[in-house]
């Protein structure tokens, strides 16, 4: 069953046992001290929501939204960045980004014809992909690219993004997380020491649950954007160009990966020389 597999939490070496009632919800019997020792591992949090297993990536997806609800979601902050970020029509910039994106997102199985694509007239270093079909790339990042085959490793990462609804899912994570260390400050309101509790309980769920699942997003997205890429006919073999520029270039400090939404350099271009290597192709 998914919520086994899923993960609950553990009181006096017994584990709460769900049961449904009687109008078919989801429940189970938590102590007090389960939700504490729960949240702190954030394993608690699955309890609340269902959970599905994706094939593809090979594992459970716990999404309180869907894809078509993400996608609304995202419209209006779609909507609002295009009209404060001005776009260019240059196509030095335009053309490739179009062609590009139309490659992989057809390498991904979606329609290139039902995405929007637009190029930001900025400097930053920056490219994002929305539920519902949005690309955005600023110029200043592909001012730094040699090739579209580095434009193809950013796209792929991105629309891979969207392909298995990470944003639903970090989203789902954050508000259960939001609603466990709420039934712990009741919980525990009337406990001396409770500021300190919900202090240490917010850095566990951070700790153990919410930063550990960007990461892995980030790493999903760069495996299956090197597929995506591959079958659009660019060379995945450029991502570790691309990410090694990225990283000799990068002069701001970075908190510890502990800490970081994101992988380190180190660990990105390690998992992508594997990933390589486990599609046949060589790298030094």
């Amino acid at each position: 069953m998914c919520e086994h597999q899923c993960g609950l939490g553990h009181s006096d070496n017994k584990e709460p046992v769900p049961y449904r009632d009687e109008k078919g919800v989801l429940k189970v019997n938590l102590s007090r001290r389960d939700i504490v020792r729960g949240l702190a591992t954030g394993s608690v949090v699955a309890i609340a929501a269902g959970c599905t297993y994706n094939e593809e990536l090979g594992r459970n997806q716990l999404l309180i939204v869907s894809s078509d609800q993400m996608a609304q979601l995202a419209q209006g902050a779609w909507l609002d960045l295009r009209k404060k970020q001005p776009t260019t029509n240059d196509p030095r910039y335009v053309n490739v980004v179009r062609e590009v994106s139309a490659k992989v997102v057809a390498a991904a199985g979606s329609n290139p014809a039902a995405w929007d694509v637009q190029v930001f007239q900025s400097k930053q270093l920056n490219a994002f992909a929305l539920p519902g079909g949005r690309i955005g790339v600023y110029t200043g990042i592909m001012d730094t690219m040699e090739n579209k085959d580095q434009l193809a490793t950013v796209l792929g990462h991105e629309v891979a993004h969207v392909k298995y609804n990470h944003s639903g899912e970090r989203y789902s994570q954050s508000s259960l997380a939001a609603v466990g260390l709420t039934v712990a400050q009741v919980a525990t309101r009337k406990n001396e020491y409770n500021r300190e509790i919900m202090q240490v309980l917010g850095l566990g769920v951070t700790l153990g649950y919410v930063l550990p699942f960007s990461r892995r997003h980030e790493l999903e997205a760069d495996k299956f954007g090197l597929r995506f890429m591959a079958k659009a006919g660019y060379d995945p073999r450029q991502s570790i160009r691309f990410w090694q520029r990225m990283a000799a270039g990068d002069r701001s400090k970075k908190p510890p990966e502990l800490l970081s939404t994101h992988p380190s350099d180190a660990t990105r271009i390690a998992e992508l020389k594997r990933e390589l290597a486990r599609m046949g192709y060589a790298t030094s």
